[in-house]
């Protein structure tokens, strides 16, 4: 087991060698998880001479509760999460950290949702915030026209960095037939018919790729990115993620042809291990806003540019890891690295100042996300572990968090 938990931590290191070269010198400001200070131990004292009783002193009068009421007492807060399980761990952190404030928070399992509901509820106030949104993708539900003529985004604010450039996604080919076949490129599947013959798992003439699960944007993207690159000979299988991860999973370690999209932080990316059993495979052109498939918001899956820059990313993976990059320079892996945020309905955050301030300070690890969902993913997936693990991240990381709390208390 320590063996198998160490070789994990070591992939998760690679990830966050991958996150970096995303994200170049920007600070994406998340913490650090540092373990708690111990306490000083205490001076020894020498035995004090025997002194004369003092007479009994009259009992102390009860303290009275420090400072003033807290700003959430009173207030409950509706939450939801994601419907895919790597964004437990932080849902879970940002309850535990809007507690700390008095707020009776909701548990965000009771409202897990795929974004297409996700951001309709909090427009409508069903909902009053998630830690899960992933832009630029999840831009495009905010498109969406409401009963009343409003937008759906005319309702809603993202709202601080849980970490900005984290989440890097692509697809992953099985590295042996990669080798094999020379494979570096999608195009090379789509425009080979020898090629593409391996990943024609249903006779259909069509390479079948493991893409994403219905309603969670990424599927949309791809479908978008297949038409934008010409790509009329890959077909997505839309399906239950974990159910095409585990088909993948097992043939990658046979050596049989695959593709799949995944993404890190998570703990996905320490079973199919770019440079090990697969390479994240390059996309001749990035898609830009031009929306081929014609689906509503569809011009926000572009991938060209990452937290405003007018700059096309050019991710500095390894031609180890990419082979694509030995011949483009850079890991064309098609994908902007999205910035993972807290997004929540205007109202409820110009109601609690307080909670909104706390929102915009709080900032997570990728490591300690990744870290925790490797964890998890090694576990029972249960509730109380997800909690606790939470709860441990913030009493490591203390120091901010204390921080971040008083920031919000100064804004209540």
């Amino acid at each position: 087991m320590r063996t198998k938990q160490a070789s994990l931590l070591l992939a998760l290191l690679a990830v966050f060698a991958l996150v970096a070269a995303a994200c170049g010198d920007d600070d994406d400001g998340g913490t650090t998880t540092t373990p708690a200070a111990e306490e000083p131990a205490a001076p020894v004292e020498e035995p004090m001479a025997e002194e004369e009783p003092m007479a009994e002193e009259e009992p102390m009068a009860e303290e009275e509760p420090m400072g003033d009421m807290m700003p959430g007492e009173g207030v409950s807060v509706t939450m939801a999460r994601a419907d895919w399980a790597t964004g437990y761990f932080q849902a879970q952190v940002y309850k535990q950290l809007l507690e700390e404030l008095g707020y009776d928070v909701s548990e965000p399992s009771e409202n897990e949702l795929g974004p297409s509901l996700a951001y309709l509820a909090m427009a409508e106030g069903d909902v009053d915030f998630w830690a899960n949104s992933w832009y630029p993708g999840h831009n495009a539900w905010w498109e969406p026209e409401l009963p009343d003529g409003t937008l759906v985004g005319d309702h809603l604010e993202k709202v601080g960095a849980v970490f900005l450039g984290g989440g890097l996604q692509g697809m992953l080919v099985t590295a042996s037939v990669a080798d094999e076949y020379g494979i570096a490129w999608l195009d090379q599947i789509n425009d080979d018919a020898e090629i593409r013959a391996l990943f024609d798992a249903d006779g259909d003439g069509d390479a079948d790729i493991y893409g994403c699960q219905e309603s969670w944007t990424c599927d949309n993207i791809i479908t978008n990115q297949f038409l934008f690159n010409g790509y009329d000979n890959l077909e997505q299988t839309i399906a239950g993620y974990d159910a095409m991860f585990a088909e993948a999973v097992a043939k990658a370690d046979a050596g049989e042809p695959m593709v799949i999209y995944t993404w890190t932080p998570s703990a996905y990316i320490t079973q199919l291990r770019p440079g090990d059993n697969v390479y994240w495979i390059g996309m001749s052109e990035t898609l830009d806003d031009s929306n081929p498939s014609g689906v509503e918001g569809g011009e926000q899956h572009d991938q060209r540019y990452w937290s405003g820059t007018t700059d096309e990313v050019r991710l500095e993976i390894p031609a180890e890891q990419c082979p694509a990059a030995a011949e483009a320079g850079y890991c064309p892996i098609g994908w902007v690295p999205a910035d993972i945020q807290v997004t929540a309905n205007k109202d409820w955050l110009a109601a609690n100042p307080a909670a909104a301030e706390l929102l915009r300070q709080a900032k997570l690890s990728v490591v300690d996300v990744s870290i925790a969902n490797v964890e998890q993913d090694q576990g029972d997936y249960t509730e109380a572990q997800i909690a606790a693990a939470a709860g441990e991240w913030i009493a490591n990381n203390r120091a901010d968090v204390d921080a971040w709390l008083s920031a919000a208390l100064a804004a209540a």
